[in-house]
C-alpha cells in the first residue's frame, strides 16, 4: 500500500516542478510607457492595466487595445489612429499588430511578423 502512495507523491512532484517558472522565466510587464527616444515628437505608447493603449507616431496620436499572451507576447487591437498630413514623420508605428519584450525594448512588429520598430521603457513608467 504504501509503494503506489510514494509513486504518486514522486509524480506529483515531478509534474509540479515542471510547471515552476525559474527565476529568468518570469512573464514580462508591458504596463508602461515605451518610448523611441526622448524628444517629444518621438514614436511612443503607453500601456495601462486595463488593456488600454494610446500613443503617438510624432504626430498622430494612437488608440486601442492590448493583451498578453503565453506571458510573452502583446497583440494589439482594435487600434486607430488619427490622419494628420505630417512632414518629416516616420509613421511606422501605425502599423503594430505585436511585440515582444526582452529586458527594457519591445520589438514591434506588424502584420507579416516582420520588425517594424523598437521602443525602450520609459524612465516614468510603472
Amino acid at each position: 500500500m504504501r509503494a503506489p502512495f510514494a509513486v504518486t507523491i514522486i509524480v506529483a512532484a515531478v509534474a509540479l516542478a515542471g510547471c515552476a517558472t525559474s527565476p529568468g522565466d518570469e512573464p514580462i510587464d508591458p504596463v508602461g510607457t515605451w518610448i523611441e527616444s526622448t524628444d517629444e515628437d518621438a514614436p511612443s505608447l503607453t500601456l495601462d492595466e486595463g488593456g488600454v493603449l494610446s500613443g503617438t507616431d510624432g504626430c498622430n496620436r494612437l488608440s486601442g487595445s492590448w493583451r498578453l499572451e503565453d506571458d510573452d507576447i502583446v497583440y494589439f487591437d482594435s487600434v486607430a489612429s488619427t490622419r494628420m498630413a505630417c512632414p518629416d514623420v516616420d509613421t511606422w508605428l501605425d502599423g503594430l499588430s505585436q511585440a515582444t519584450i526582452s529586458g527594457s525594448t519591445m520589438t514591434i512588429l506588424g502584420s507579416d511578423g516582420a520588425q517594424i520598430g523598437q521602443l525602450e521603457r520609459s524612465g516614468d513608467s510603472g
